[in-house]
């Protein structure tokens, strides 16, 4: 696919997996944080920028700057708060690629959704930014499963919820070009709602497993 410049909202390890494996498909990446001096003094951050010299880190208002592809990898309790200091509405028809999810926390274990059933994250954002065109997708899986799927073994499933069919066109190009074969178009934003709950029982799988290193796989008779 033609190269694109990818801001890459969130710093955390989502975010830097997706960036690197970003880079390393020859997009031009920028990886926004909110504060560009602490997250690189983080010593997890300078050795990661030391494999991925080509990412730049800075604000999250300047990481969307002339941006092809904004990828929402924050976490869901702070991401309209991100999204807001990204100050998109200076953006026009941009798609954004939201991985988040609506997961709270502040109970304990295991973390309730925070949003579910009749509305999701994902819709959330697409009111919130009604300019811009809103992909969910990935948020089902680990963030090395979302950079390379192939490290499973087998081949899983991805789902792409959206408004928007040339935005989701492009996603699907950019899963493809990850590694991920089998893509499949829910429909509108409110299908996200699905692929969010979903999270209430990956959570659960992950324990019963011992490791989150896994997928889901939609099999066709």
């Amino acid at each position: 696919m033609t190269p694109l410049t990818i801001a890459v909202l969130g710093s955390g390890p989502v975010g830097r997996a997706l960036a690197g494996a970003f880079s390393g498909l020859g997009h031009a990446v920028v990886l926004g944080t909110r504060d560009p001096a602490t997250t690189t003094a983080r010593p997890e951050h300078a050795s990661w920028s030391t494999d991925h010299p080509t990412v730049r880190t800075s604000t999250f208002a300047d990481a969307v700057v002339g941006c092809d592809l904004v990828v929402n990898a924050s976490g869901g309790d702070v991401t309209l708060a991100v999204l807001g200091l990204a100050d998109l509405d200076r953006l026009d028809g941009t798609v954004l690629l939201d991985v988040s999810n609506p997961l709270d926390h502040s109970q304990g274990f295991p973390p309730r959704l925070s949003v579910s059933n009749d509305d999701s994250l994902g819709e959330q954002v697409q009111r919130a930014h009604p300019r811009l065109r809103v992909v969910k997708s990935l948020n089902t899986m680990n963030n090395a499963v979302m950079a390379d799927p192939r490290r499973l073994g087998s081949s899983t499933t991805v789902f792409v919820s959206g408004d928007d069919a040339d935005a989701k066109a492009l996603v699907t190009d950019l899963l493809t070009a990850l590694g991920h074969d089998d893509v499949v178009d829910l429909g509108d934003i409110t299908t996200a709602r699905g692929p969010e709950m979903w999270l209430a029982l990956w959570v659960r799988t992950a324990v019963a497993l011992g490791t989150s290193d896994f997928n889901l796989k939609v099999v066709r008779a």
